[in-house]
């Protein structure tokens, strides 16, 4: 029920396209994965999703324990009913979300308890526990719960870190019983190229069906992200999809892609979207400045989406000004299709043999900025 073709490999990179097979349809790589944290991806609506070519989403598996409930989304017959998505659906472990929790939990060796964001109330993850709620949220593909580290964290504490990882993977692979979903597991290692090498070695002879990075794009500077993609490329197992976690800038799938990446996700245009912000063919552009005013020119002149049709940069600083809904999903629309438009023009070039010369091109155009 999940399997992964490569159809076309970059003779001068890492960049493949390919084809994911899951239950809830077919995907073609590189993908990049709306975020759909607590089952809706802020502001835009599924219908959209899908006209704008989201070929599948992702949601989080420490928010929907907390709110919902797992239980309560397994009595509604699982994520896809509950959401009401009909394609794909990855969850994340909520790993990533319990270290965040800086003075509000205790890690050890068997698991992680946490105090809930939203009332204070006590939990406890562990791999069995993870893999039971991932299970009863049924999405296509589950991640592994792990231990995420922040750049600059010390050695020592990054060797206990990337073991903990490699036990609970695991342990989440015994646990983990769902046929119709796909287990994910995840590197980690931080910010030093030993331990990368070791974390994906450790990682891919687990033989999952997918291997994630982890732990990267928090806070380190991006030629550091770059270079551990690259110590890590040699010991991931080719033939899986391989899956950068929290990413998601123009420049950061394109130099991903070029490093073997076929899988990414990351809130970026959501999040840009409800702060004002388009991305655009001529870089980042904050439409509530003054000088949008009076422009009556789309978004983005080479954009085609709903947005950029339909709105000029006036119309849509009017609503942001005047604090109408209408802004941030209209903009979150707009930064969600351009990210897939970049995507599709990775996987186009890549089939015709001129990926270096993209990538060339975009590192010299607006739309690297982001």
């Amino acid at each position: 029920m999940f399997e992964f073709e490569i159809k076309k490999e970059c003779k001068y990179t890492h960049a493949r396209t390919g084809v994911l097979h899951t239950p809830h349809g077919d995907i073609q790589t590189p993908v990049f994965m709306p975020v759909g944290t607590q089952a809706t991806v802020k502001g835009v609506l599924q219908r959209d999703l899908k006209e704008i070519g989201s070929q599948i989403i992702l949601s989080n598996t420490y928010h929907l324990y907390l709110r919902p409930g797992h239980e309560l989304i397994r009595e509604a017959g699982g994520l896809h009913s509950f959401m009401n998505w009909d394609k794909p659906i990855l969850t994340d472990s909520g790993g990533f979300q319990v270290f965040s929790l800086e003075g509000m939990r205790t890690v050890d060796d068997d698991g992680v308890t946490f105090q809930s964001h939203l009332n204070g109330s006590k939990h406890r993850f562990t791999p069995e526990f993870t893999m039971e709620v991932e299970e009863a949220l049924g999405a296509d593909i589950a991640m592994c719960f792990d231990q995420c580290t922040t750049a600059g964290t010390s050695y020592e504490e990054s060797v206990k870190a990337m073991e903990r990882t490699h036990e609970w993977a695991r342990r989440c692979k015994e646990a983990h019983k769902r046929q119709d979903q796909a287990l994910f597991g995840i590197v980690q290692g931080n910010m030093y190229a030993d331990l990368r090498m070791e974390s994906a070695k450790a990682i891919s002879a687990m033989d999952f069906p997918g291997i994630a990075i982890g732990g990267l794009s928090v806070g380190e500077e991006k030629d550091v992200m770059y270079e551990m993609l690259d110590v890590m490329y040699p010991y991931i197992t080719r033939e899986k999809p391989h899956y950068l976690m929290g990413v998601g800038s123009p420049d950061c799938l394109v130099e991903g892609v070029a490093r073997g990446i076929d899988m990414f996700d990351c809130v970026l245009p959501t999040r840009l979207g409800r702060n004002s912000c388009a991305l655009t063919s001529q870089g980042r552009l904050t439409v509530r400045n003054a000088q949008y005013a009076h422009d009556f020119s789309p978004l983005d002149p080479e954009c085609d989406c709903y947005t950029c049709r339909n709105f000029t940069r006036a119309y849509l600083r009017h609503l942001i000004k005047a604090e109408e809904m209408l802004a941030p999903m209209l903009l979150s629309l707009h930064n969600i299709y351009h990210l897939h438009r970049i995507m599709s023009r990775i996987r186009e070039a890549i089939d015709q043999d001129c990926y270096p010369e993209f990538l060339r091109e975009f590192r010299q155009s607006g739309w690297y900025c982001c």
